[in-house]
């Protein structure tokens, strides 16, 4: 199980999650995108799908089957969304999913406040996700640095709105797996979807 973390809401977290599923699937994985943004559960409406109550299905301990739907954008990656009714219990929900062979990538709360820890200590590994300004770097540190306390070893990191000329690998103390490029509409571009690709390629395959 990957968290997929960030220091700064609107640095590209969510649609990270979304691209790097889609780059998974691509590859041949079947993989599970769960959305645990307590605050702002969106990563349905990038994935193309309806609001259900995924993460409270888990938690109330019915099969995963009846947790997850297929995905209108993100042909071969199944979702749990979250919501309308929210669950309570977000650490049973996401152990629930630990059973399971395929890829599961965790959408995070932004931050490194105290919703941003459940998911992290569910997970396995992290991937910090930061545009290249200095301010969303510095909030992504503080994100990595509370991964690696929680036990989700940070395994690199996504720069989105990027033309690589900025490489955050020694201020965040990772490998930079990927630099996107700020587009229009990012799950509809080429260049997008090449990027991830090689993120996905750059991943230790232990995490995937």
């Amino acid at each position: 199980m990957i968290a997929v973390a960030g220091g700064k809401g609107g640095c590209g977290k969510t649609t990270t999650t979304a691209c790097l599923a889609r780059a998974l699937a691509d590859a041949g994985s079947d993989p599970v995108v769960v959305d645990a943004d307590v605050g702002m559960p969106d990563l349905h409406v990038v994935a193309g799908a309806r609001l259900d109550a995924g993460l409270a299905t888990l938690a109330s301990g019915a099969p995963v089957s009846k947790a997850v739907q297929s995905t209108l954008e993100l042909p071969g990656v199944r979702l749990v969304a979250n919501g309308p009714e929210q669950s309570d219990d977000l650490a049973t929900a996401l152990d629930r999913l630990q059973t399971l062979a395929d890829p599961v990538l965790v959408d995070t709360a932004a931050g490194a406040s105290p919703a941003v820890a459940t998911p992290l200590r569910a997970a396995d590994a992290t991937i910090v996700v930061s545009t290249p300004t200095p301010q969303s770097l510095e909030d992504a540190a503080k994100t990595a640095a509370m991964a690696r306390a929680l036990d989700a070893p940070v395994v690199g990191s996504v720069v989105t709105r990027s033309d690589g000329s900025v490489d955050p690998g020694r201020l965040l103390d990772c490998p930079t797996l990927g630099h996107v490029p700020s587009v229009p509409d990012p799950l509809a571009d080429d260049r997008v979807r090449a990027a991830y690709a090689d993120v996905c390629e750059s991943l230790p395959k232990r995490n995937i």
